[in-house]
């Protein structure tokens, strides 16, 4: 750019003319497109191609802030060349997840896959040369190739046998792709927003398994019985028979049980910090559910037997701070 710059200025000045620019700098022009024009076809980083894109853009400002035209015409042509290249490269990175093999890629690990970590720095690596662009385009190329990640991993988590498994795989996965879009100091946008609510539902999900494992008649009752009416006018009224081998039951075992779910937690997930806040999600569900079973119980005539049985609240939440400061 400087090179041509100052020759073209200097063609101006002198000649009073810039047709003898062109005519210095046709053969220049015609090794630069003949290496161009070699290499292209066989070009296959998307990155690169992107970068370049994104370059040519640049030199295009500094040429119109010069407002020194002369190589107007030859940084169009290569970004009419670059623009198409690109697509049909990242089409190809579509077409490949979409075909992919699964019972190929698929390894009996729920840690993340390798594949979803190419992703995650391939599509950070983007939307970083997409910062102060708003390219609408690459936008929606992205958004394509998220769709069809997701796709592939959803199908990768169905070939773990139990479904607890299978939300577990998906929770590291959709952390890890986090975790790299962010250490990657950009704003993900849409990218971001969406494995945020995937991950945020799947921890629903497994804060909800997880309890269910441990703690699934108590769940089942609050759920189907604690907010029904006990009085004896109700058609089935809650009695202190049915709720009393519940209440046994959690007060013998609950601080083992968080104990063992504290375990669980920490050998399933990859990222620490992730499975603390998944357990303190499933300590939290599980405090409300508890809470929810003793608003039952005090309102069963004759359970007033039952209260020296009957866990604190403010013991369950001892525990759960407990937890908390394992951060």
């Amino acid at each position: 750019m400087d090179t041509a710059t100052s020759e073209y200025l200097f063609c101006i000045e002198f000649f009073g003319e810039d047709s003898i620019f062109y005519e210095i700098f046709s053969g220049p022009f015609t090794v630069i497109d003949e290496h161009f024009n070699a290499i292209l076809p066989n070009f296959f980083d998307a990155i690169g191609l992107m970068l370049m894109i994104r370059i040519t853009h640049q030199h295009q400002l500094i040429m119109s802030r010069r407002r020194v035209p002369c190589l107007d015409s030859y940084l169009d042509k290569v970004n009419i060349a670059l623009w198409p290249r690109f697509k049909m490269v990242f089409d190809l990175h579509l077409t490949s997840l979409r075909n992919a093999n699964v019972r190929t890629l698929w390894e009996d690990d729920v840690h993340p896959h390798y594949v979803m970590r190419r992703y995650a720095e391939f599509t950070a690596s983007l939307v970083q040369l997409n910062v102060n662009y708003g390219d609408g385009q690459l936008e929606l190329n992205m958004e394509r190739l998220r769709v069809a990640v997701d796709d592939l991993l959803v199908k990768l988590a169905r070939m773990f046998s139990r479904p607890k498994q299978q939300t577990i795989f998906l929770i590291n996965n959709y952390d890890m792709i986090l975790a790299v879009l962010k250490e990657a100091g950009t704003e993900g946008g849409r990218t971001q927003l969406q494995f945020e609510e995937l991950l945020k539902s799947n921890t629903t999900v497994f804060v909800e398994e997880l309890l269910l494992e441990h703690f699934n008649d108590l769940i089942r009752f609050v759920k189907t019985r604690a907010g029904e009416d006990t009085s004896s006018s109700s058609e089935r009224p809650v009695t202190v028979n049915e709720v009393e081998p519940l209440v046994k039951d959690f007060a013998s075992r609950w601080k083992g049980t968080i104990e063992v779910m504290h375990k669980d937690v920490i050998t399933s997930f990859s990222n620490f910090l992730c499975g603390m806040e998944i357990l303190k999600a499933a300590l939290t569900q599980l405090l409300l559910y508890y809470t929810r079973l003793s608003d039952c119980i005090k309102r069963i005539d004759g359970s007033s037997a039952l209260n020296k049985e009957l866990v604190s609240i403010s013991s369950i939440m001892y525990e759960i701070k407990k937890y908390s400061r394992t951060f």
